[in-house]
């Protein structure tokens, strides 16, 4: 692998990413919020502790899917961008590497601390996680596994990869589904995060 993760994350943290007045961010042509992370944390725990226990799993698929989607589509945005190009793109051998490198900048702009620790193209990837805004034990209390987040953004990233060539009018960023199998919310050390081609579609 001829990824640098640090000299990424040093790098792409240094950045200035700011949205103008519709949202857009310079070089990325995607649209952001610039809310904080305990509104969307907050946003989830209502939603999920105010309805019927038999649309749980309905609620928590929406929650990843709409990361998913934002995944797909802002993901696309970084790598085809300028500054990707310029400070990743060097490193790049192929497919895997630039999954390497899109968790690299996970890790940068603090979404999470995140990174592939097994990966088998087109088939298996699995993220570990040692930080991120749903884990805060401290805030919530040891809960159960709630990462959608990371789960959908894993998922989408997957799909830039192996999915075929970037399409924003198709549902390719579903190609792949993601579990989390521990979660630092749980108690565990990490979050752990199992990606694998979507065999409902």
């Amino acid at each position: 692998m001829a990824i640098d993760r640090e000299q990424i994350i040093k790098e792409m943290s240094q950045m200035k990413v700011q949205g103008d007045e519709s949202g857009i961010i310079e070089g990325f042509n995607v649209f952001i919020t610039q809310l904080s992370t305990d509104f969307w944390q907050g946003f989830a725990d209502k939603l999920l502790s105010n309805l019927d226990p038999d649309l749980k799993e309905a609620t928590e698929y929406l929650l990843v899917n709409a990361a998913q989607v934002c995944g797909y589509h802002t993901g696309y945005g970084i790598i085809a961008s300028d500054d990707w190009k310029k400070i990743v793109g060097p490193m790049i051998e192929n497919v895997e590497d630039v999954l390497h490198g899109a968790f690299a900048i996970f890790t940068a702009w603090a979404w999470a601390n995140a990174e592939i620790v097994e990966l088998i193209p087109g088939k298996k990837m699995v993220v570990r996680a040692y930080n991120y805004y749903e884990a805060d034990v401290a805030k919530y209390g040891k809960t159960e596994p709630k990462a959608y987040m990371i789960r959908g953004v894993s998922a989408a990233f997957f799909a830039l990869a192996y999915a075929g060539e970037y399409d924003p009018d198709s549902e390719k960023y579903n190609a792949f589904s993601c579990e989390q199998t521990k979660g630092i919310e749980c108690g565990d050390e990490y979050g752990e995060f199992i990606v694998t081609p979507n065999t409902n579609i």
